[in-house]
């Protein structure tokens, strides 16, 4: 009986481990380049205005779209209008398909 207990105890935890794995990648910290723009003037994608920037690898371009938080509310005024080259760090996930990214730091790409 305790044989068991334990064999049972030990599945449920390495299932538990199996499910906090991706979500303890994903926090790691990335700098990415690109250019950013207005998700809604410049992309015409969304209802409110939203910073994104677009990474271009390999000849594919990928958007990421900005968490609104205080880091990227204070860049927004920079590219509501047009378009830069900028350096954004933070974290990044995939929600509903699309990459959303948590900026701590945001600056125009010298």
């Amino acid at each position: 009986m305790k044989r068991t207990s334990f064999i049972l105890a030990g599945a449920i935890g390495l299932f538990m481990l199996a499910l906090a794995l991706p979500a303890l990648a994903e926090d790691k910290e990335v700098t990415i380049t690109g250019d950013s723009k207005c998700a809604k003037c410049a992309l015409k994608e969304t209802d409110k205005c939203q910073n994104v920037i677009q990474v271009e690898k390999d000849g594919k371009k990928t958007t990421y779209y900005m968490v609104k938080n205080d880091v990227s509310d204070k860049f927004h005024e920079n590219v509501c209008k047009e378009t830069k080259k900028a350096t954004a760090t933070g974290t990044s996930k995939k929600v509903d398909g699309k990459l959303q990214f948590t900026a701590t730091k945001i600056e125009i790409a010298k």
